[in-house]
């Protein structure tokens, strides 16, 4: 017995049973057919009667673009507005006072904690690796050197790369002796310098988390964060410009550049005592040691020479006088 009946769709001698047979899945009314005189056509709809059809979600988009558009039309405006008061020569503002008033712990007071800087790595001892070329010692990351020991616990170690056939003695001991041994765990910080046939200095920390630093004027910028100081972006912003200007104009720029730069130093020096501040910053250590290079200290201003000496009565400073003789 079947499970259900179908009634055939052809018969004897191939005549067609079904009225109809289907010729698609399901069916469709007829979109293209006239409609019938009894169904009237559908009324005209106006330009003002299609907006106000708009769908909602479209109109609350287009009122937060508007909003958008002029909220950015405003800040254009007031960002023109500083630009021509910046380029005014009578606008100039002295930052001076900014700077005075910065907040900013000097570098004689306890040391900052390092885990906090620098990430902790579970008692693993910090290690500073830097690539630098013996026939242009960075002396201003010899400076940072000693600064840092005086705040923290350093490792220090000096090595010479298989690409430099000689290195001078007094750069083999630029770190001195250390006279304690102790335990790699007791110490804070490594820092360890290998004299190396290298463009530009680089500096390796943390190969894992960090891509490597280079040029003297970044890595002095790293080393002086250690020490933990907070500047406003007034301040910071100076000190960047002096790194750099010291860099690229006081070291590495023509004599018509440099002599600018120290027009510009005596004019800083004559506001305040150091370049940016009444602090030493990592501006003064770059700048110090271009001044050093170059050969530029006893063609130096009243103001920079008396800079300069002030520098020199710091143990850091002098101690990298000594390599330099």
């Amino acid at each position: 017995m079947p499970m259900y009946k179908v009634r055939p769709f052809h018969g004897a001698g191939g005549v067609v049973l079904a009225e109809q047979l289907p010729a698609c899945m399901y069916r469709l009314p007829n979109l293209h057919r006239r409609p019938s005189p009894a169904v009237s056509p559908p009324p005209q709809v106006g330009a003002r009667e299609r907006r106000e059809e708009v769908d909602p979600s479209l109109q609350a988009l287009e009122s937060r673009q508007e909003e958008i558009l002029k909220r950015l039309y405003e800040l254009k405006s007031a960002v023109d507005g500083l630009s021509k008061m910046i380029q005014t020569p009578d606008a100039d503002f002295d930052v001076t006072n900014i700077i005075q008033t910065d907040e900013c712990s000097p570098l004689a007071a306890n040391g900052a904690d390092l885990d906090l800087m620098l990430g902790k790595d579970y008692g693993a001892l910090k290690d500073i690796v830097i690539n630098a070329n013996p026939s242009l010692p960075p002396l201003s990351l010899l400076v940072l050197h000693s600064l840092l020991c005086e705040r923290y616990k350093v490792l220090s170690a000096v090595h010479t790369h298989s690409s430099v056939k000689s290195v001078p003695e007094n750069l083999l001991k630029c770190f001195g002796e250390q006279t304690k041994k102790q335990p790699r765990h007791e110490y804070q910080l490594g820092f360890t310098l290998i004299w190396k046939d290298v463009p530009k200095p680089q500096m390796k920390f943390s190969i894992q988390t960090m891509c490597p630093i280079e040029g003297e004027g970044n890595i002095a910028r790293f080393l002086f964060s250690l020490f933990g100081q907070k500047y406003n972006a007034v301040t910071s912003t100076l000190v960047d410009s002096w790194v750099d200007t010291a860099i690229f104009q006081l070291k590495e720029g023509s004599s018509k550049e440099k002599g600018a730069v120290l027009r510009s130093m005596n004019a800083a020096l004559g506001k305040t005592s150091w370049l940016v501040g009444n602090e030493l910053t990592v501006a003064d250590i770059v700048a110090w040691c271009a001044l050093q290079q170059t050969g530029s200290a006893n063609a130096a201003p009243a103001n920079v020479q008396k800079w300069m000496k002030a520098c020199e009565n710091l143990a850091p400073f002098s101690s990298v006088m000594k390599l330099l003789k």
